[in-house]
This record gives C-alpha cells, structure tokens and sequence, in this order.
C-alpha cells in the first residue's frame, strides 16, 4: 500500500483528530506502516518529541495510535495563542518568534508552503500511507488563498480529502453541501465524500438524506460513527474536552477506599496543556473539575493551577478574581496546592519576564521560595527522575528559567541531587507536564494528598495510565473498522480521489 488522506472537517471540533486516529490505528493493525501529519496546528496542548522539537499533542496521540515515535515532521507549523490576535510560531518544533495572525496569514504562512510539503513528501517516502488531518474547515474562503493545511496542502501533495462532519451538532447535510459548493473546481475535484461522525439512533432514518447527499453531490459517505463517551482525548484546545474528559467510558469503576478525592483545577486564561489532569480523572474515585471562582477551592481536597502561556495574565486574573488569596489561605492552613509549569511559576516569590508578556518584575503569589526569570531561549526537554519514592517521567515546555533558594527539590535523580521543582509542606510545584501519567508516582501523590486532606481514599493499584489510552486508541479503530466501509477507505487512500465528480455550483475562484 502506498498512499496519503486528507481528514477534513465542516467545521472545527467536527472529531477530524479522533477519526484521523482511528484511521491510523485501523491501518496499523492491518500491518500498514501508518504516520500521521497535521502541515499546521494551532493549539495550547503541546508535546515534546524525543529530538526536543514541540508539537500539538493531537499529533502525538496520533502517532501513539499508529505505534510510532512522534517527529516534527508530523506537525510542522504549530501556532500557540498569546492573546486574541497574535501567536508564538513554532516551526520544526522549534519558536521562531511572535506574529499577529494579519502577518502570519497576510504573507509568512504561504510562505511554509514549501515547507510543510516536504515534510509530507519525506514521510510519504517512510510509510507506506500518511494520514493527514486538516484543521477548521476546508470552505474557509476568507483564508483559501493562503492555506497550507487543508486545500492548500491537498492540492499540492494530491490528497484524497474526506470531509467529517458531527451530526450531533444537527445541520451535517447542510454543512457537506455548502462546504463542497464553497470550493472551487479544483479542490471540488478533490473532495471524495464524507464521513458521519457522533450520530445516535438508527441508522436506517439517516439512510434517505445520504442518498439524497449523493444525488446532490454525486460524492458517497464513506461511514456513520456512532456517539461514543470519552474519546476526547488530546484534542487540540476547549476547556469542555476536560470537563467531560475522563479517558475511560462514563461507568468509572467505583472508589476503592471509602472516601473520594475532590481536585479543583483553576481555568486560568491561555490554559496550556489541561491534559495533564487526565491522569488523574482515569483514576477510581477521584473527581476533576475547573472552576474560576474561590468559593469553589473550598471542598477542594487538591488545587491544580496548570499549565499557561501567560503566567503574568494567570497571576493577574487569579488575584481579580479572588482565587490568588484563596490559594494563600490554602497553602497557610497546610492544604494541598500542586503548580504545574506556568502555574509553578506564578506561586514563586516574583517574575522577571522581558519575553513573554514583557511586564518586567511581577510579584508572584509567595507560596514557594523560588524565582523566575523568563529566558528567550524555550527549554524542550524529556526528563526522567524520581518522586516520593517512585519513577517519574515528564516533559517540559516553558521559557521560565525557576531559582529555588529554599524548601526541597520535589522531583530529583534518586541520588540526592535536586532535578525540578520545589515543595515546602503541602505545597508543590514542578515544570514537567504528563509527571501524572506515571502509575507509581501518581498514586504516592495521591496518598500523599488523602492524607493532608483526612480523606479515606486509597488509589486503586492496578490503574495504567498507558493501558487507558491504548484501549482508548482501539476503540477508535474499532469504530473505523465496525462503521466504516473500509474497502472503500483503502481504495481512497491507495488510489486516490475517484474520477469524475461533478462540480457543485457556486464555487468559488481558484
């Protein structure tokens, strides 16, 4: 097999990343050497490879699903969101620099073009078939002209596109037709068909409109993926993907000890990387939720302040809304508290940062005695160490360069030697995102706060985090091999668009 798919989308959050998994782990199981690609991504959940490059954590979920090692090839342009107009550019994994999005789409992103085309060029030379996901939707014909991640790339690299949409959202039929009728002829000729995804009920009431779909369009539906709870996992960006986001099914095993664990997570603004408190909503018994008031740090047995890539923004939002003193009188009362990478940061003694939001000295919350200064060079590393008595594994994606002058290392080399992070009393902080998804680490961690907390929880012994996301990355398989007409998708993919397909009118110019 030899071959490429572009996994488009009527509309953001249509399911494009988990159908371009499922499709990578169906193929691999049929002993397809399988990569994913995504040409631009933009997006707060990010990742480490291995070489150090950054990319969206979508990508590498998928690259889990296709049993292979993440590369920056896979994600090439990643976007992160500093504000409502402007964004870090991340190429090759690594920052390249700030840019208003009129800059990045008035001239830089045609520029990636070239690029991001022999990204997919040499991983097309690698395996046997590269999986491709688009990003929004395919008809956004203000930006068509500077596009190089859905048309942009389909056309330049002959992708086969299939257009996904979410039937639970209501208006699909509309949303297929329109979105073909949006395109021009070229990249009309393109478009294979469509793939229904989230739908409840039966079947056979859906059947009419897709035939009349076909009629319309002349183009086929290639499957009708039933709703299913909990495979969120990864997404690109939105808060409600943890909300909902546990990774097992809605039926959570119950408590094994007596007592849950209520772990509050502050939804500071440019939350990065939510993802870290996956891990803790696959265990039994313990209940994640966001909150962005201090009334609600209350019943709180934990306080996560995650990830951000505006510390200096967290801080100020966290101090106006009331949260900031909350979590002082927390930390004072000797209740747990846990900073990760930005969240770390703002609970230090103050801030130097001439980079990120160039606000320059910024008192931080005083919880830990550490300082802060932000450097402009961005670490990316994979870290490995030891934690109240147990392996950790991480990976760190930040700018902020932490002193610590007092309290004790939180994750060290098992000998002695302090690696990361800070803790004094119930108080922690670290730099090093998915630390949770270690078993042991996660589970110590979790006593470590039942106790602090007079809770009679006890973490369940045989949870694997790794176990959880491989069932998870099964079940979408499953849902591409049981929903879909996979003859047909290997066809598509092995030989690209068929020939022939009518042009829908109005279209749009070339």
């Amino acid at each position: 097999m030899s071959g490429g798919l572009l996994v488009a989308g009527t509309t953001s959050d249509a399911g494009k990343s988990v159908v371009t998994a499922g499709i990578c782990r169906w193929l691999v199981r049929q002993g397809v050497k399988v990569a994913p690609f995504k040409a631009q991504n933009m997006s707060l959940n990010s990742f480490v490879t291995r070489e150090g490059a950054e990319i969206g954590r979508a990508q590498a979920m998928q690259a889990q699903a296709c049993r292979v090692e993440p590369t920056a090839l896979m994600n090439p342009v990643l976007l992160k969101p500093g504000g409502e107009r402007s964004s870090q550019v991340v190429l090759l994994g690594k920052p390249v620099g700030e840019m208003s999005a009129r800059g990045y789409h008035g001239g830089r992103q045609q520029q990636l073009l070239g690029t991001v085309l022999d990204c997919l060029a040499e991983l097309r030379g690698t395996y046997d078939a590269v999986i491709c996901e688009g990003a929004g939707s395919p008809a956004e014909i203000n930006l068509r002209r500077t596009d190089i991640v859905n048309m942009g790339i389909a056309r330049g690299a002959g992708l086969p596109v299939l257009v996904v949409g979410d039937i639970d959202r209501g208006g699909v039929f509309a949303s297929f037709f329109g979105t073909v009728a949006l395109l021009s002829p070229a990249d009309q000729a393109l478009v294979a068909g469509f793939l229904v995804n989230k739908f409840r009920g039966d079947v056979s009431l859906l059947e009419p409109g897709l035939e009349m779909l076909h009629g319309l369009t002349g183009r086929r539906t290639y499957g009708v993926l039933p709703f299913r709870h909990g495979l969120g996992i990864d997404e690109e960006d939105g808060l409600r993907v943890s909300l909902r986001g546990t990774v097992r099914e809605s039926a959570v095993a119950p408590p094994v000890g007596e007592d849950v664990l209520r772990v509050a997570v502050c939804a500071v603004p440019l939350m990065s990387n939510f993802t870290d408190v996956d891990a803790l909503a696959a265990e039994p018994g313990v209940v994640v939720r966001f909150v962005d008031r201090p009334e609600e740090l209350s019943d709180a047995d934990l306080v996560i302040v995650p990830g951000t890539r505006g510390t200096v923004r967290a801080l100020e939002w966290l101090r106006e809304r009331g949260l900031a003193g909350a979590l002082v009188r927390r930390a004072a009362e000797g209740r747990p508290v846990l900073g990760v990478c930005g969240g770390f940061q703002l609970l230090g003694e103050h801030i130097e940062d001439e980079v990120e939001s160039r606000a320059g000295h910024v008192d931080g919350l005083g919880l830990l005695p550490v300082r802060v200064r932000f450097a402009r060079e961005k670490t990316l590393t994979r870290p490995v160490g030891e934690a109240l008595g147990e392996h950790v594994e991480g990976y760190e994606i930040h700018h902020g360069v932490a002193e610590v002058t007092g309290g004790e290392a939180f994750i060290s080399d098992g000998g002695g030697r302090g690696l990361d992070g800070c803790r004094v009393g119930r108080t922690w902080g670290t730099h090093w995102h998915g630390s949770l998804e270690s078993d042991g680490f996660r589970r110590a961690f979790l006593r470590e706060v039942a106790a602090a907390a007079g809770r009679r929880f006890v973490p369940a012994p045989d949870t694997s985090f790794a176990a959880l996301r491989e069932e998870q990355l099964d079940r979408l398989g499953d849902l591409i091999e049981q929903h879909a007409d996979t003859d047909a998708l290997w066809r598509l993919i092995e030989s690209g668009t068929p020939q022939g397909l009518p042009f829908i009118p109005p279209g749009a110019p070339a």
